[in-house]
């Protein structure tokens, strides 16, 4: 009846004179706490043209399971309904109970393109919840992948003092003896099997794997003097993050403490100073702050200092089946999160030609293009079976900074060749791609039978 009257843009006295009953009786009967007598039916099926049959169809018990099964979901466990609350919602509020079915069937549906795009489970009714470095990765955008307070306590890490680069970890380990009452000790690969640092907070000891090379031994320092020294001052920007998830901020207050040591180990004019002037030479850069080839890549996505900014890049690592392994972005690139990256990114190509860069011009499906230079790094070797463990790391720029990057100098960008690529296959609207792996979601286009395309995808 409250249905019928909205429809028809009454009021209750306005039903109740064209039913001839009082305005508190059709209150009472919207309210389900009057029965609708044969009377007041008839009535109803005079003035609103309603059919008897529809008024007596009765869709509660399917609308009531179907109910039922979308609040198995765990979402709903702490606050589950009962069925009495149930059959309430459906007798008082039909139109919101089909309004929560409809939802839910939409949120059935976009999960389940959710997870054909991530590769997950075929349990649809499970909720595709964030990863924690997904959480991570779009509160580094929100902050455009700077943080001036980490910055400014990396500025006064040293006191004033000048440490030659040779010195660092010398002096790194007598910092930590002397304010913070760490030995720093060097274990031996079988003490440490797949683990490269250990902090011991009884012992008050530090153990780095032999395992890891000299500049990793020193940013490893850095990060747990950050982790301890920096304590309030993680807990101050996680508390500022939002972040409920206990992996989600774990895995923030690791990343804050990284950027930390970056910037104590890269400081930031300096840094932004020698990356101009060397046009973003990482390898040189690694040997001028003696960082590795990854951490100086890394250092270079952060430098967005309002005043002076570096060139805003994009950083992607990846494995050599594709997988998407750290990603970090100062621009409008967008970044695969799960694997793998677009096959057409020479990244890819970078594990044939270890050590060495591999530039590319690129075009994504919006026409918006970018510079991309790629080269493979090596990851700790614990053993001989541990050989030959390595990633990839692409870095790349818009078209408008191109110039200020070295590994571009002897590329005509008037004369290069765009290669079109995407974020993923799945996403991608490049039917005509010959290097696709899946179906696109984007577009539902037929098979044709009788044409067989470049890949079984198109026709």
């Amino acid at each position: 009846m409250r249905r019928l009257r909205v429809e028809h843009g009454q009021t209750q006295a306005q039903m109740g004179k064209a039913l001839g009953i009082s305005t508190s009786y059709v209150n009472l009967l919207e309210k389900n706490e009057r029965s609708v007598s044969v009377s007041v039916l008839l009535k109803v099926m005079e003035a609103y043209g309603v059919d008897w049959r529809d008024i007596a169809k009765d869709d509660d018990a399917a609308q009531l399971a179907d109910m039922r099964a979308a609040l198995q979901n765990p979402l709903f466990e702490p606050t589950r309904p009962d069925l009495t609350q149930l059959r309430a919602a459906l007798s008082h509020s039909p139109d919101l109970a089909s309004s929560f079915l409809q939802l839910h069937r939409a949120y059935l549906a976009v999960t389940d393109q959710l997870m054909s795009l991530a590769g997950a489970s075929d349990d649809k009714e499970a909720l595709l919840p964030t990863s924690p470095e997904s959480n991570v990765h779009n509160l580094f955008r929100e902050h455009q992948n700077h943080f001036p307070s980490l910055e400014t306590a990396a500025e006064a890490f040293w006191a004033g003092q000048k440490v030659p680069a040779d010195e660092v970890y010398g002096a790194l380990k007598s910092r930590l003896r002397d304010k913070l009452g760490l030995t720093v000790r060097l274990a031996a690969s079988e003490e440490m099997p797949n683990t490269l640092r250990e902090y011991d907070e009884t012992l008050r000891e530090v153990r780095l794997s032999e395992a890891m090379d000299h500049p990793n031994r020193v940013f490893q320092l850095v990060h747990v003097a950050a982790l301890i020294e920096q304590h309030d001052l993680l807990a101050e920007i996680l508390a500022r993050s939002g972040l409920e998830d206990a992996r989600s901020r774990a895995r923030y207050r690791v990343e804050l403490a990284n950027y930390f040591a970056a910037a104590v180990l890269m400081p930031y004019t300096a840094f932004l100073r020698e990356a101009q002037a060397s046009k973003y030479d990482f390898d040189h850069l690694a040997t001028r702050f003696g960082v590795s080839f990854e951490q100086a890549c890394h250092r270079t996505t952060t430098l967005q200092r309002p005043g002076a900014k570096g060139v805003p890049l994009f950083f992607l690592r990846i494995d050599k089946a594709g997988n998407v392994t750290k990603r970090f972005n100062a621009t409008d690139f967008h970044l695969a999160e799960y694997g793998g990256a677009c096959p057409r990114l020479e990244v890819h190509s970078s594990f044939r030609a270890p050590g060495r860069i591999v530039p590319q011009f690129v075009e994504l499906p919006d026409a918006t293009q970018f510079f991309v230079f790629a080269r493979t790094v090596d990851r700790p070797t614990f053993t001989r079976h541990s050989r030959d463990v390595q990633l990839a790391i692409a870095m790349g720029c818009s078209l408008d900074h191109v110039g200020e990057i070295g590994y571009a100098d002897d590329l005509s960008l008037a004369a290069a060749r765009m290669t079109k690529i995407g974020i993923n296959c799945r996403v991608c609207p490049r039917m005509d791609c010959d290097q696709r792996a899946h179906q696109t979601v984007m577009l539902a286009s037929p098979v044709d039978e009788t044409r067989r395309g470049a890949t079984r995808y198109s026709s």
